[in-house]
């Protein structure tokens, strides 16, 4: 594995969501008819920066809104939440309190991170509301598929309700815990592997280590370890192939050092056909769905002529696979992704 700082676009559209995606979603039971919007929230007359424990900007900000329209914002939050955790069932939150609400400016969806308490016991979750983006649910939704985590999100008209995918940010991990002595590298740079893999099949990409984290499971006789992405902004959208895998990344070269250390190529390629494998079986599970998926972002314009071409010629050199020179859309390479692991696992 090689590591070299890559370059993205500096700012991708927002696509919107088409009724063609809203039907799926609707079949698949993501949408909801929410009380208050992303735009509701937009309606605060300041904001003030929140620092983070070390006093440095968090790139998050702290908004100020009418004293008449807090008891409508928090109610709507709270009932926000019951749709995302418990379908809508309000007892949920019957001793629960909107205790923060924060604005991001930072990346392409400007996300509100709601802090929601009970009262009872101090216990607080987070939430996000953000701009609905196409691209996004498209992640979310190949996430929920191909991964081997669930995803939790609902679809308001232009208003995208996530929960917090709770976990150590990815950089954060890398600088306090990575080399931790009861951790056992080999395990983390297995997951490494795997993480990248997946990426690269799914194309999502801008994998840099603060848009994934690290969640840690104590097991009976060592300690396992997951990585999961948090950010789906850059779903199929980029025409540089190395976007779409996180050993690429100046911010992952912990991880690749590791990787290079604890592993060598014959364990490597053997993790990489563990995941293709998982990736069969989920794909044999959820065929349907995937089909559905498939048919609905096939028709989308998801980015530019220009990426499909300079993806589709990488894909082809990288797999020596002039097949991909066919493919017509974003959605067309990662069928034939598919398809091709399919073909390696039944060999």
């Amino acid at each position: 594995m090689e590591n070299n700082d890559v370059r993205i676009s500096k700012k991708k559209p927002i696509f919107p969501v088409t009724p063609a995606l809203q039907k799926y979603l609707r079949t698949y039971q993501r949408e909801a008819k929410l009380p208050i919007g992303y735009n509701d929230l937009m309606q605060f007359n300041e904001a003030f920066p929140l620092m983070d424990k070390f006093g440095k900007d968090s790139l998050w900000e702290g908004p100020i809104y009418a004293q008449d329209l807090i008891e409508t914002l928090h109610d709507g939050l709270k009932e926000i939440y019951a749709n995302l955790k418990a379908s809508g069932n309000l007892r949920i939150v019957e001793h629960k309190y909107i205790d923060k609400i924060e604005y991001c400016t930072f990346g392409n969806t400007h996300p509100f991170r709601i802090r929601i308490v009970n009262r009872l016991n101090d216990v607080y979750d987070y939430f996000y509301i953000k701009k609905a983006d196409a691209s996004r649910i498209y992640g979310l939704e190949m996430e929920e598929i191909l991964s081997p985590n669930q995803v939790n999100y609902l679809v308001d008209g232009n208003t995208l309700v996530e929960e917090h995918i709770a976990g150590i940010p990815g950089d954060v991990f890398t600088k306090g815990q990575l080399y931790t002595p009861e951790f056992n590298p080999t395990r983390i740079a297995k997951e490494f592997v795997k993480f990248n893999e997946r990426c690269l099949i799914m194309l999502l990409g801008d994998m840099r280590a603060y848009n994934f984290v690290v969640q840690i499971t104590p097991d009976f006789d060592d300690i396992q370890f997951r990585i999961r992405a948090i950010d789906f902004d850059q779903q199929f959208y980029e025409g540089n192939l190395k976007v779409y895998l996180p050993q690429f990344f100046k911010e992952n070269l912990p991880y690749v050092k590791m990787s290079m250390e604890q592993l060598t190529e014959k364990t490597v390629l053997q993790y990489q056909q563990e995941e293709r494998s998982s990736i069969v079986h989920r794909v044999r599970s959820e065929r349907h769905r995937l089909t559905d998926l498939r048919d609905v972002s096939n028709k989308e314009e998801l980015t530019t002529p220009e990426n499909i071409a300079l993806l589709k010629q990488s894909m082809s050199d990288y797999f020596n696979d002039a097949n991909y020179l066919r493919c017509k859309t974003m959605t067309d390479i990662i069928e034939l992704n598919i398809k091709n692991i399919i073909r390696q696992v039944k060999l």
